[in-house]
């Protein structure tokens, strides 16, 4: 692993853990009568990697734009390290970012670039060409600093421009879609060093993106973005396995979603809840704590967590079941993959991992099986779920 100058090292990095980089504050944008965002507030803890995450259009570029000072919020603030810059322009923040484009002078050679900044802002020449190297060094460039960016791989190309914006030790790095144009082995490899980089330099970074995987893969804290509003922030985990919407739910991972009613009482742990046919399912009692009672209820589990019985076998005592028809068998390589319909008529996948060989999986369409899950892997999410 490349070792980091001590020069490089943003003072974000030692600080207290819980100390906000940025915060937004009840922030709107509005275009004419187009709402964009709409009372969007979200803190960022220093030295964090964060992701904001949703489809196009759903206002996470926005969002990165406002906190970068390229669009100024309708109304609401924004806060750098406790300091209000809402009104303040780019090069006045302590912010950089890396687009998807790069951006980078042709005409330069991959140190110039790096050293770009630093010369504008005429700093010390030595200290620059100092500073410039050791960026390099961070982005393991240093190889190819001589170079143009035309002689540059795509990846390589990413690799400088983040060089170049991390050279001016920003406070914050804000990474729009920066990977993007790649392609998906190229994208994968990139990023670990993302990560990587992050980790070492030690300071705040906001990656916008729509890949769910790119997401989960690099960042400490990941906000669900829909409708220019957050619908859920959390861990990777706690997206995954603890949805709070039928949009989260579906957008990070594959969910099955089963309406459902609750019933009261119970003295356990579990809390149960019944199908329009009238099958009776549990689920762990805290999970119930996000519900209001105003909307309609359903339950998910994830396809991978679910197990197939034949009509004669016998499930686990304590798990979830459901009776269900297969009506199509997928062999995916490393998986089996059915879909079902179960006897209330809800369309469910199930991902079997492939254990045997058989490529003509253990179910075959038409068959009558049983779904089974450990009902401590049962979420709760309220809202309609179609659609979502």
């Amino acid at each position: 692993m490349t070792t980091v100058p001590e020069t490089t090292q943003h003072p974000a990095a030692t600080g207290s853990v819980e100390q906000r980089d940025i915060c937004l504050e009840r922030v709107h944008k509005r275009y004419g009568d187009h709402v964009v965002i709409g009372d969007l507030s979200l803190d960022i803890e220093q030295g964090k990697f964060y992701a904001l995450l949703g489809p196009s259009g759903c206002g996470k570029t926005t969002t990165l734009r406002m906190i970068g000072g390229f669009e100024l919020p309708t109304s609401g603030r924004v806060l750098l390290a406790g300091d209000d810059v809402t009104q303040l322009p780019p090069h006045k923040r302590e912010v950089n970012t890396v687009f998807q484009s790069y951006a980078l002078f042709p005409h330069l050679t991959v140190e110039k670039n790096v050293a770009f900044g630093l010369e504008r802002r005429g700093v010390d020449k030595h200290e620059t060409k100092k500073r410039a190297k050791e960026m390099l060094e961070l982005v393991q460039l240093g190889h190819l600093a001589k170079r143009k960016p035309g002689q540059l791989s795509g990846g390589q190309a990413q690799r400088v421009a983040l060089a170049r914006a991390l050279v001016n030790r920003p406070r914050a790095l804000l990474l729009d879609e920066p990977l993007g144009a790649l392609d998906l082995r190229l994208r994968r490899q990139l990023q670990d060093e993302l990560k990587r980089i992050q980790r070492d330099i030690g300071i705040t970074f906001v990656h916008v993106t729509h890949d769910q995987e790119e997401a989960m893969s690099m960042a400490d804290t990941i906000a669900v973005m829909n409708k220019g509003a957050i619908e859920q922030a959390g861990s990777a985990e706690d997206l995954y396995e603890r949805p709070e919407s039928p949009f989260v739910a579906n957008f990070l991972g594959t969910s099955n979603l089963i309406p459902v009613t609750v019933e009261q009482g119970g003295a356990d742990e579990f809390s149960t809840v019944r199908t329009s046919d009238g099958h009776a399912l549990r689920l762990l009692r805290n999970r119930m704590w996000n519900l209001k009672g105003e909307q309609p209820v359903a339950i998910g589990v994830r396809p991978e967590k679910v197990r197939l019985w034949g009509a004669d076998q016998t499930p686990p005592e304590h798990d979830n079941v459901l009776p269900a028809k297969v009506l199509q068998a997928t062999f995916l390589g490393v998986s089996l993959q059915y879909a079902l319909k179960t006897a209330g008529g809800q369309e469910l996948t199930v991902i079997e991992p492939n254990l045997v060989g058989n490529s003509k999986g253990t179910f075959g369409p038409g068959q009558d099986v049983q779904v089974s899950w450990d009902a401590r892997q049962t979420f709760v999410v309220e809202g309609e779920t179609a659609g979502a």
